[in-house]
């Protein structure tokens, strides 16, 4: 009782503070390009922390600690696909999408991918809002439920008044200031993420020397005491279910190739070239660190507790923490869970606000009225993703959040990659890869060949064939208008020369 007394006490003050600064930084919001995009005006190491916060949501506190403690050393390759994936969006793609946005003064995500196709600007952006929204919007009820399960197990919550809790949270200050909010309080859930994940390892190998009686004084030996697939790359197959294992963790590459929003948003609100270099800087040492620490969190769990000891894999991380620190300090880390969904639904519910208020709805002219409807629109969302989390059958819901990855970030990342790099890629080719790209996923992971190779690397590569194919077979639109205008202009010079 008094461990989860002090989680209280923390969590609450925690909160607290979080909601005030969000609220005082959404102040300084004056537009709506200001509620969009934070006026394109973020410092690197607001962008990077953000960024890094609403990326790996409660992934890296959670899941991928989890991972680790269930898999073993195969877990490594999610991780290192993982790793890959940012290390090349902030090294090829984060400056880049900065300076295009800014060129053609683009405040949304689908706004910047449609502006290098103006033949079929309209259908891509209302295409585009409309699935992001949809998908997204499920995502965002996942992430209530998420809260709720989490306070549950924490803090003996019951899981509905923590789903409440979880949207009242992220409401005020969301609606308020929009994604200068939301960035400034992730950069404090960001600290305090990073700070739990290089922190819990250092007392962690410190603790394992102390107590040699747990079940294994080193992450090393309690992986080879666990039993020969903790120590084995492919949880012990060959042939091609080792490939399957190899692939499946390296397969969340593809989805950080600017194919995610809700962090390709990030980069291009960056203030200018000299902060995204130092928002690379920083977002690359966060991701190291972080991986890092959560493949250790999960191993050193294995060496507290062994492989049978804990009903969920998903806890060891709280679990690790109660056993290395005294209730308040852990408390503090704790939080530190509940901040990474909460930099989560945030960041989603701007998106979903931004998209649908730019892109499918008509416009208000009075820049005032403009900010008024972009607030009125993200407190609606919320609280019908909300409603939809108490109502719909959880199981559909993380069934369309499934998609999401694959659907979503395959797609778009095959689109944003052609979009910046190949000059052939047009708007018709563009409509017809991300159509067929989310078709392709509900396909796959539906069929369920999905199980034996995932739709994260089925989705980008079928993607990636029918936008090149499509780019070719299709004719591009503004190639015919070229032509027209040529055969017009030549029309008329033989006309000017026979008069």
């Amino acid at each position: 009782m008094t461990i989860q007394l002090d989680i209280i006490i923390v969590m609450v003050g925690y909160l607290s503070l979080l909601i005030a600064w969000g609220i005082f930084q959404g102040k300084k919001v004056k537009t709506a390009a200001d509620y969009a995009i934070a006026g394109r005006k973020l410092p690197g190491w607001a962008a990077a922390l953000s960024e890094r916060a609403t990326g790996e949501s409660a992934w890296a506190l959670l899941g991928l600690p989890g991972f680790a403690y269930a898999m073993g050393l195969a877990s490594l390759w999610t991780a290192l696909g993982c790793v890959a994936g940012i290390v090349v969006a902030w090294m090829l793609l984060a400056a880049r999408l900065r300076d295009e946005a800014e060129r053609k003064n683009a405040h949304t995500f689908t706004e910047l991918i449609s502006s290098y196709h103006p033949q079929q600007a309209a259908s891509i952006r209302v295409l585009s809002s409309l699935i992001i929204t949809f998908f997204f919007f499920f995502y965002i009820g996942a992430q209530f439920l998420g809260g709720g399960k989490t306070l549950f197990n924490l803090i003996g919550l019951d899981q509905r008044w923590g789903m409440l809790l979880t949207a009242l949270i992220i409401i005020p200050y969301t609606v308020y200031g929009g994604l200068r909010s939301v960035v400034y309080t992730d950069v404090v859930q960001s600290l305090l993420m990073i700070t739990t994940l290089v922190i819990a390892p250092i007392f962690g190998f410190w603790y394992l020397h102390q107590h040699p009686e747990v079940f294994a004084p080193t992450m090393v030996e309690a992986l080879q005491k666990a039993g020969p697939k903790y120590t084995s790359l492919t949880q012990g197959f060959s042939g091609f279910a080792a490939g399957a294992i190899v692939m499946g963790g390296l397969s969340w590459f593809f989805g950080y190739l600017g194919g995610q929003p809700q962090l390709s948003i990030r980069f291009m609100a960056i203030r200018d070239q000299q902060q995204a270099k130092q928002a690379r800087m920083i977002g690359l040492a966060w991701t190291i660190f972080a991986y890092l620490g959560a493949l250790c969190i999960g191993w050193i769990g294995l060496a507290l507790f062994g492989p049978q000891g804990l009903q969920d894999a998903e806890y060891v991380m709280p679990a690790v923490l109660l056993k290395l620190f005294p209730p308040a300090i852990a408390a503090i880390l704790i939080t530190g869970a509940i901040a990474a969904m909460i930099s989560t639904a945030d960041s989603l519910l701007i998106l979903c606000s931004t998209e649908l208020a730019n892109n499918l709805l008509p416009a208000k002219h009075n820049p005032a009225s403009r900010l008024r409807q972009s607030r009125l629109i993200t407190a609606a969302l919320a609280i019908i993703a909300l409603l939809l989390a108490y109502v719909a059958p959880s199981q559909i819901i993380y069934t369309l959040v499934g998609y999401v990855w694959a659907g979503i970030g395959g797609t778009f990342s095959v689109v944003v990659l052609l979009s910046l790099f190949w000059r052939k890629f047009h708007g018709r080719a563009a409509l017809v890869t991300i159509a067929a790209g989310l078709l392709f996923t509900i396909f796959w992971i539906r069929s369920g060949l999905d199980e034996i190779i995932t739709a994260r690397v089925m989705t980008f590569v079928f993607t990636f064939f029918i936008a090149i194919a499509a780019s070719y077979l299709l004719p591009d639109a503004k190639k015919r208008v070229c032509k027209n205008l040529e055969k017009l202009v030549r029309s008329r010079s033989a006309n000017e020369e026979t008069s």
